[in-house]
C-alpha cells in the first residue's frame, strides 16, 4: 500500500488547516493520506507506531514555540529510538509545516528544527522549490523549507494555502515514483 502519513500537533486550529490541505494535494496525486495527531482527544486519530512503520511517506506539521517545534511533538520524536535503532524510516520522503503566531517567530527555525530528527532517521526531506509561484509574491508565510503560516495575520491566505497544496503534490509525487 502507498500512504502518506499526515502526522501534525496542532493547539489553535491553523496547522491542523494546514495538514488538511497538504493530505488533498498528496491525495490529488492518488496517494493515499492518513491525518494524525501526536496527542489523544483531538479531531483525527492518534498516530499508532504501526501507522509510523507502515507509511511510505511523512508531512510532519507544529506550529512554533519560540523557533522550534512544540513539546507534543517533540516528545513523539524523542521516543522513536527504537525506529532509529531499526531503520524503519530510512529512505521514505518527507516534508515539514508551520503555523507561528508572528511572522519574525521562528517560521524556518521551526521547520529546520523539524527536519533534524527526519534526517537522524534517514528519510528524504524535501522541500519547495522556487518554480512555485506563490514562493515568489507571499506576504504572510512560505518558505523554501517547506509551507508555513502566519497565524497572528488571520485565515489562512490563498498564498499559504498554495503553497500546502503543492508540497502534498511534491510529496504524492516523489511517494509513488519511489514506490
Amino acid at each position: 500500500m502507498t500512504a502518506a502519513l499526515v502526522l501534525y500537533y496542532s493547539k489553535t486550529g491553523a496547522t491542523r488547516q494546514m495538514a488538511r490541505l497538504i493530505a488533498r494535494g498528496i491525495e490529488e496525486t492518488g496517494v493515499e493520506s492518513w491525518l494524525r495527531t501526536v496527542e489523544d482527544g483531538g479531531e483525527d486519530p492518534k498516530v499508532s507506531r504501526e501507522e509510523l512503520h507502515s507509511a511510505s511517506a511523512l508531512a510532519l506539521g507544529s506550529p512554533t514555540r519560540f523557533g522550534g517545534m512544540a513539546a507534543p511533538m517533540k516528545a513523539f520524536w524523542d521516543d522513536t529510538a527504537s525506529e532509529w535503532l531499526a531503520g524503519s524510516l530510512v529512505d521514505k520522503p518527507a516534508c515539514v509545516f508551520t503555523s507561528a503566531g508572528s511572522l519574525h517567530g521562528g517560521h524556518e527555525s521551526t521547520l529546520l528544527a523539524m527536519m533534524v530528527p527526519l534526517l537522524h532517521h534517514g528519510m528524504m526531506v524535501l522541500g519547495l522549490p522556487y518554480t512555485e509561484p506563490a514562493l515568489h509574491h507571499t506576504q504572510s508565510g512560505g518558505t523554501p523549507y517547506g509551507p508555513s503560516h502566519w497565524a497572528e495575520a488571520g485565515a489562512i491566505t490563498n498564498d499559504e494555502k498554495a503553497l500546502c497544496l503543492a508540497m502534498g503534490r511534491r510529496l504524492g509525487k516523489m511517494t509513488k515514483a519511489l514506490a
